[in-house]
Parts: structure tokens; sequence; C-alpha cells
């Protein structure tokens, strides 16, 4: 009985600070107000870089999609960044009013093409924004984050959401990136701290980011490693809810385990390299920012806490029924169970309380287990280039 408390102690222990941790920053999300930015008719022109490996399904009506900015023409290139793409993708994207370079590595990242294209420009951008090659921009996005960096921000988060929400597995993975923008952007923004980046969507002042990037030795996770490196400077993150930019969700089992790997991987690998520096900062220069993100990296999956909350709860209330434990643990676990959920009740928008997900609710067993493959899978994930092949660039949600 001795060694049964002493395991539920520990379990509700890790499950319920992972829980605090995230129900914190779910309520908090709750009172996020965006600012409101003005230019003050300062213009700054924008290099819109655009890398892309194998993307030929959806480049071209993305680099089309991209020209049609509510912004100065001359003011903002689109660059896209070509990586093993067909000779007629490039062929045809040649004859578009943006900038083409073409890319080739032994082993490609995201990081590589970015490089070598800003060591291609010329040097006469003041702001870099960083797109997936599926990424469609509100045609009011570069207006946006033109004036927020008029207050001085080196690195601006705009709202990533989703583009497709056609099938089960686009609508968990849509429903996940709105859980994170509150949880990770809107909460953490009201409390004062950074808000993270995703990798697309971001927009940085341009010579800092080209000097930034050329120290990242990542091959996936590149968002993660200059996040650390900006926010160990000192550097505050903001986030704009109102500067969208349509994503693609996952829309097969297979693509949902594998994407999840690669982030699992990355994060745990920069969690490691991290912690003690980060710990090391917050006790001599108070940099919290620095440390609650590499404490963020440690986090469970969202859906995997749901997961083993739930079935914790359950069993070993079941369990301290049956065998007549003291009620205070069973209390505990109600306790638990009911933050757990509150804090995704908190962080779910409005507008997911729909028939469509419910349906794809029947999904989310499956989807937990696959987050479960994708831990047991992570070793070396990191040092390997994981593609997500996109398939659809229609920015309208069905």
């Amino acid at each position: 009985m001795l060694v049964f408390n002493i395991i539920q102690i520990v379990l509700l222990s890790l499950l319920g600070l992972a829980t605090l941790y995230i129900l914190i920053f779910a309520a908090a999300s709750l009172f996020y107000k965006q600012k409101k930015y003005s230019d003050n008719g300062n213009i700054k022109k924008i290099a819109v870089l655009i890398p892309g490996y194998k993307e030929d399904e959806v480049i071209i009506e993305v680099a089309n999609a991209a020209l049609l900015q509510d912004y100065p023409q001359e003011l903002y290139d689109i660059v896209i960044i070509a990586d093993s793409f067909q000779k007629e993708t490039i062929a045809v994207l040649k004859t578009l009013p943006i900038i083409v370079i073409e890319v080739s590595f032994e082993k490609s990242t995201k990081s590589k093409a970015l490089n070598k294209a800003m060591d291609a420009l010329e040097n006469n951008y003041d702001i870099a924004v960083v797109l997936d090659a599926d990424n469609v921009m509100n045609n009011d996005f570069l207006k946006k984050i033109n004036a927020a960096f008029e207050y001085g921000f080196t690195a601006v988060q705009g709202h990533r959401t989703a583009k497709n929400t056609n099938n089960s597995w686009a609508v968990l993975d849509a429903i996940s990136e709105e859980i994170n923008n509150n949880i990770f952007r809107k909460g953490h923004r009201v409390l004062g701290l950074s808000s993270a980046i995703i990798g697309s969507g971001m927009a940085f002042k341009y010579n800092y980011f080209k000097t930034l990037m050329a120290t990242v030795t990542a091959v996936g996770g590149f968002d993660k490693e200059i996040e650390l490196k900006m926010l160990k400077e000192g550097h505050k993150i903001v986030y704009l809810n109102d500067a969208v930019v349509f994503d693609e969700k996952i829309q097969k089992a297979e693509v949902f385990g594998n994407q999840r790997r690669r982030w699992l991987s990355a994060q745990l690998h920069y969690f490691r390299k991290d912690i003690l520096s980060a710990c090391k900062h917050l006790l001599l220069n108070g940099n919290i920012d620095y440390f609650d993100k590499a404490i963020q990296f440690i986090q469970p999956p969202r859906i995997l806490l749901l997961g083993a909350v739930m079935l914790c709860s359950i069993g070993f209330l079941v369990i301290n029924y049956f065998l007549d434990v003291q009620n205070s643990y069973s209390n505990y676990w109600i306790i638990l169970v009911t933050a757990c959920i509150m804090s995704f009740v908190f962080s779910v928008p409005k507008y997911f309380y729909t028939i469509n997900t419910l349906n794809a609710l029947a999904s989310l067993p499956k989807g937990m287990f696959m987050m479960l493959l994708s831990l047991l899978k992570i070793k070396g994930a990191n040092k390997t280039f994981i593609h997500t092949k996109h398939t659809s660039s229609s920015n309208k949600q069905t």
C-alpha cells in the first residue's frame, strides 16, 4: 500500500505541475487584448522569405497570393527559396515579379536555405518575414507587421491559423494550433513574458535575423534555436493576433505522427542543451523568459497530458475506491482532471465548438497513441530532415 501511495503522489505531482503550467497561461489568455500599432507613416522595406523543399504543388499559388498584399509593391519582395523544385515550376515562378533563388544541399534544412538566400540578397531590407511554402498571408499582414516594428521590437510572431479543416486530422491540428496560440502566445504576453515563435508567420529586424541565422546549426527546429538565443540575449518577442497567416493543417495520421516526432525531438534536444544555462541566467540575471522557454520544452504535449490525466484519474479513482484508500488522494485526482479539462476549455476558441469538432474527437484516442509512439521514436529525429509535404494551397476553410 505504501508503494502504491508513493506512485500516486509522484504521478499527481508530475501531472499536476504540467497541468498547473498550462492552466495559468490558458486562464491568462482570456484577458488578452491586442494592442493597436501605428506605422507613423514610416513604411519599411520587407523581404518575405519562403523556403520550400519539393513544394511544386503549392508554391505557384502561394507566390501569386503573396503578391496581393496591401503594401507598396516597391517596398516588399517575395523571395522563393527553391530547393529541389521541378524545372517547370522554376520556369513559371520566374515569370512572376518575385525573386527566385535556387538552392541545393546534400542534406537540406530550412536554416541552410534561409542563410543561402540572405547571402544572395542585398542588405537593403529592414524586416525579414519568414513563411512556410504553404502559407498564405492576410492581405494586411505586412502592414500590421510594419506598424509593430515602428515600436522598436526585434521579433514579432503573427497569428498562424488553419487554412483547411476538411477532415478530422485537420480539425485536431487546427485546434492544437489555436490552443498553443492561446497558451504560449496570448497567455504569455498577458503575464509579461515573450510569445513563442512557430517557425513561420514570424518577422525580425533583417540585419539581426541574418546575423542570428548565421549561427544556427539545427537540422530540425531552427526556430527553437533562434528563440532560445534571442531570449538569452534579453530580447522580447511580441505576438500580433490580428496579423493572420493561413497554414495548411495535416490530413493523414502518419503525417501527424512524423510532424510531432520532429517537434518532440527538437524540444527534448534544446531542453537538455539549455536548461542549466537557463537556470544560471534566472539566478544571476533574473531572465525569466529564457528559463520559462527551457521549462516549456519539457512540458508534455497537450494531447498526451490530457490522455495521461484522464487515464490516471479514472484508474486511481477506481483502485482507491476498491482498496478503500483515504479520500484525499481521490479528491486530488478529481481536482487534477477538472483543472486539466478547464485549461482546454479556456484555450479552445468558441468557433470550434461544432459538430465537426465533435466528430473529430473520435480520432483523438488514435492521436494520443500516435503521440506516444512519437515519444518512443524521437531518438535521432532532430538530426534528420523530416519533410512535411503540402498539398493544399487554398485558404478557404471547408
